[in-house]
């Protein structure tokens, strides 16, 4: 978990910027030490020389959020602190420094003197004890196919879970690498009879490949490269494959990256190397295509052998003279027609069509039948009568052949049609990750800067080649080409493409920049700061497609019904073919039934091969993941991250809300709104003292004023406080100190009646009053003595009463806890719609509520964004966190809300309502097609309409279930969230 705490931050706004020292300017606090000559905290590429370090310390006695700040607080007054974040409740700081400034040991020290016990975690900060595999696998046909491999990943030793998708055809396996490695994986997916390629390995690196010219077959030519990358620091695996002239490179991007690799490998062998990025072709998407076009060939080339099958079997026996020609006997009863259809389908039968074969023989050897068993008993079934036929004929001179050959061939091009029509479709479900991929820019300007800062060159170059700390420069119009910060420049970047949030964000001096955003006006000089696996896209590419892997609840009656449903087809066939034949043997129907081409045999065998190929388990398989994987990709496209199948499920049964205030229901951004002093003082200087005080304070009232208290001191864009000296924070109720020898309190009133400070009745009527505007009075009180009272609102969401009213029409109840005081909860509660509000709320009274809702029947969600959030969006049913929020609460949740939009949470409802609807559309049409299908296929219709589905029909009709199914999830595509909705963007408001 502390290992992901980073991993969203640079998706999470402006708001959420001033929480990272490297990223934007920090606060001056009074009493921090000098940082050695050259370094500066605004600028971090200055006089940090050296690699980074990460440490991971275990901090016990937190209890709120308070105790977090003032525990990073600390930690960021300390040179060399490039970042830090603490987890209250898991009890870890994550730090970030350069070790030629601070080390681990001073780190835990200065945790402790701020009261709580540090202790260094040495192996979480070495080594991740799993690691997060992800498996293409080719061949499965069906959900059998997919819980076979799956069963079989699940035995191997060190494997923690694993997930096989049908619809994506991929595998994602969580795994100890002390215990089993990736290729150990592979192997055992290529045991159970299907190929595995490899896609990606270990959360935590990054991976190159790279081309490299000259490389010859020779050990000693691949020893020396191999050697020379090796002796790089930071290089943990290469992987050598000469047939393709590939070297893959598995890396850290804090100590190296692929320009390094280039130049090391053109360096070695006196110059006889030649490497570059390796053109791309390696990845998902060339897999599918391949699969197409291998599935496109296959069926024109069965189509060219069919189609002459058909026409001698149904076209020409009813033309004059092609009759005759294909009625002439070759060998006694054989004729020519016979002889073309028996040549002509053999290659289907056996070349293009043994993929079935093998496939079959694959599930028999692990004990599952899947959709190939019954493609290839059915046509086999055709094919082999029909040459035991044809031989009879060939014997015999009184025999007629009777032949199913295009039985056989037809049905053979009708499933490779349908699954080339499917497997199209397919490609399509997962559009979504693609195009989030294709926003990241094809090159980069990398600069190179000298001594002092100034450009010395620039150079183009692929972006896929840049490293950490890297200057890239990005012009008008173009894409950031990586995560960074602004070193120089002043612009607007349009970040809509990643967060949805269509108003462009200004960017200056210290600002995060997200790669694959797009530059709007002026030029920007950015640092890198993360590269590869660890950007925002790629953490929100590997989110969807995580999303994407996670099973429905709902697909596990999909995958029971697979179990027997290939075995329970097979027994209904053959019963069927045994009821025809005994019926006829017997006389149990009248002659006149039987067609005039076929005896009473045939027509029993035709019964039987109809429903053997009509009832097709892929339909079913793909009911549930096609639609899962459309939604999210929908979902994501629309700012609302939805994490996988269950989170989708539950949302739809939703029918209570719990929100948090601040930052949820209000805009997260307190502002003071008012001031009233008790004594003859100057404005100035009351909130010089005030500001002197709140400046150590990490709490958002705290710097609500120390923002407000720079505007007396507008000719200083940081202004300097006065010296604070014997701070102390009490955590929930204000702060102390000692300003210019004068003793200050700010806090609420029960923090002054600790203090035995007399709060006159005035400043009572004040509080009162501003508890019923829905604003917080802070009370100050200099050397005991009340002097003044602020007042700090914190603006509700433009759309907060709207989103809660529709809400309120979607029959969902919404109930507000919260940690402010009641009086301003009642008020904000009032003003949106909110009936039941629960005030002064702890984190852990939060997830209280939470289960007293559910054991009251509720199925409930949680709209949060802050660290006090998470145990509740633990709790709930499913927790939605607002994506400016900490990046806890975004790990804790199962929605992410991107835009920060309160209506996004109708948006997430309301999707994954239409996406449920859809699931159970797709099973109606998956189970019904087969309930009333087989016992078409049977010949219950036969006896009074004479009607029957000839084998090659069934087939058909069994490749069109499959395909209308994805057709079906794909559909959502054109969602569109609910119209109610688009009136509410005219109400903006926003804060800056």
């Amino acid at each position: 978990m502390a290992a992901k705490l980073i991993s969203l931050a640079c998706i999470r706004g402006e708001s959420s910027s001033a929480s990272y020292g490297n990223l934007s300017p920090r606060p001056h606090y009074p009493s921090m030490p000098k940082y050695p000559k050259g370094f500066l905290p605004l600028e971090p590429e200055k006089g940090m020389e050296g690699p980074e370090s990460k440490a991971l310390f275990s901090v016990v006695g937190m209890t709120c959020a308070a105790c977090a700040g003032s525990v990073e607080k600390a930690v960021k007054r300390l040179p060399g602190i490039r970042e830090a974040v603490v987890d209250v409740m898991n009890n870890r700081a994550q730090i970030m420094f350069y070790p030629s400034f601070v080390d681990t040991e001073t780190i835990r020290e200065t945790i402790e003197d701020v009261g709580f016990q540090a202790t260094l975690v040495e192996d979480e900060t070495n080594e991740k004890s799993t690691y997060v595999c992800r498996i293409q696998i080719k061949g499965m046909t069906c959900t059998s196919c997919s819980t076979t491999v799956e069963s079989a990943l699940q035995a191997v030793p060190g494997v923690q879970k694993a997930q096989v998708a049908l619809a994506t055809e991929e595998a994602e396996i969580r795994y100890d690498p002390k215990v089993v490695s990736y290729n150990q994986l592979i192997e055992a997916v290529q045991d159970t009879g299907f190929e595995g390629i490899l896609i990606s390995t270990g959360e935590d690196r990054s991976t190159i490949h790279l081309k490299v010219e000259g490389l010859r077959t020779s050990t000693n030519s691949m020893r020396l490269i191999e050697n020379s990358l090796q002796a790089l620091p930071g290089v943990q695996e290469v992987d050598i494959d000469p047939e393709l002239s590939k070297v893959s490179i598995s890396y850290k991007p804090d100590l190296t990256g692929p320009r390094n690799f280039i130049e090391v490998i053109e360096s070695t062998g006196s110059g006889h190397f030649k490497a570059m990025i390796f053109p791309q072709g390696g990845g998902r998407e060339s897999h599918r295509e391949e699969e197409i076009k291998q599935y496109y060939r296959s069926f024109l080339w069965s189509a060219v052998f069919t189609i002459p099958v058909f026409l001698t079997s149904m076209v020409f026996m009813y033309i004059p003279g092609l009759k005759d020609v294909m009625d002439t006997k070759v060998v006694n009863m054989l004729t020519v027609g016979e002889l073309i259809r028996w040549v002509l389908s053999t290659p289907v039968q056996f070349i293009i069509g043994r993929r079935f074969y093998t496939g079959s023989y694959k599930a028999l050897r692990h004990g599952s039948a899947n959709m190939d068993v019954l493609i290839a008993l059915g046509t086999n079934a055709a094919y082999f009568y029909s040459v035991y036929s044809v031989l009879r004929a060939a014997t015999s001179s009184n025999v007629k052949s009777m032949d199913f050959f295009e039985t056989s061939a037809m049905l053979i091009s009708f499933i490779l049609l349908g699954k080339y029509l499917e497997v199209l479709a397919k490609g399509k479900t997962s559009e979504a990750i693609a195009k989030l991929m294709d926003l990241s820019p094809d090159a980069a300007v990398l600069l190179t800067l000298d001594s002092e800062g100034n450009v010395e060159r620039e150079e183009e170059i692929d972006s896929r080649l840049i490293q950490k700390n890297d200057v890239i420069k990005i012009i008008p119009g173009a894409k950031v080409a990586s995560d960074g910060y602004v070193i120089w420049g002043q612009s607007h970047v349009n970040e809509s493409m990643v967060t949805g949030e269509a108003r462009p964000v200004a960017k200056r001096k210290g600002d995060s920049v997200i790669g694959g955003t797009v530059n709007e006006n002026g030029v920007l000089h950015i640092k890198a700061t993360r590269v590869g696996s660890e950007s925002a896209l790629a953490q929100i590419v590997r989110l969807v497609e995580s999303a994407q892997m996670a099973k429905a609840p709902v697909q596990k009656v999909a995958d029971r019904i697979s179990k027997f449903f290939v075995p329970l087809v097979i027994v209904v066939s053959f019963s069927t073919w045994l009821a025809w034949f005994l019926a006829g043997k017997f006389h149990g129907y009248p002659k006149s039934w039987i067609p005039s081409s076929m005896d009473s045999f045939e027509l029993a065998l035709q019964f039987g091969i109809s429903v053997m190929v009509i009832a097709c388990p892929c339909a079913l398989g793909l009911a549930t993941p096609t639609a899962v994987m459309v939604g999210t990709g929908v979902g994501a496209s629309k700012g609302v991250l939805i994490k996988g199948g269950q989170a989708l499920e539950s949302a739809y049964k939703v029918n209570c809300i719990v929100f948090d205030k601040t930052g949820t229901l209000t805009m997260g951004k307190p502002v003071v709104v008012n001031t009233r002093l008790f004594r003859t003082m100057a404005l100035q200087e009351f909130y010089e003292l005030v500001a002197a005080a709140e400046v150590n304070s990490e709490h958002p009232l705290a710097k609500a004023i120390v923002e407000y208290a720079k505007k007396f001191r507008e000719d200083e864009e940081n202004p300097t406080w006065p010296e604070a000296q014997d701070f102390n924070s009490i955590t929930g109720h204000g702060v102390k100190a000692i300003v210019r020898n004068k003793e200050l309190i700010v806090g609420n009133k029960s923090l002054m009646l600790e203090e035995n400070i007399v709060v006159p009745v005035d400043a009572e009527e004040i509080l009162v009053e501003t508890e019923g505007l829905a604003q917080t009075g802070i009370l100050v009180a200099i050397d005991r003595k009340l002097v003044g009272v602020v007042a700090i609102s914190d603006p509700l969401k433009p759309s907060a009463a709207e989103v809660i009213s529709i809400l309120k029409n979607m029959n969902v109840r919404s109930i507000m806890v919260t940690g402010d005081n009641w009086g301003t909860a009642k008020s904000i509660a009032k003003e949106v719609g909110i009936d039941t509000v629960t005030a002064e709320a702890k984190p852990e009274h939060k997830a209280e509520r939470v289960k007293e809702l559910q054991a009251s029947g509720y199925i409930v969600a949680m709209v949060g964004d802050g660290i006090n959030d998470s145990p509740a969006l633990v709790a709930a049913d499913v927790g939605m966190a607002i994506g400016a929020g900490t990046d806890i609460a975004i790990e804790a949740a199962d929605i992410v809300l991107m835009k920060s939009y309160l209506e996004d949470v109708i948006t997430a409802i309301d999707l994954s309502r239409k996406t449920f609807s859809r699931i159970r559309l797709n099973y109606i049409w998956a189970l019904g097609y087969n309930i009333i299908g087989i016992p078409i296929a049977a010949g219950v219709l036969f006896p009074s309409t004479r009607f029957r589905l000839p084998p090659w029909i069934a087939g058909a009709a069994m490749a069109a279930s499959s395909v209308s199914v994805v057709c079906c999830s794909l559909l959502l595509k054109n969602y569109r969230r609910p119209k109610v909705l688009d009136n509410l963007e005219i109400g903006g408001v926003i804060v800056e």
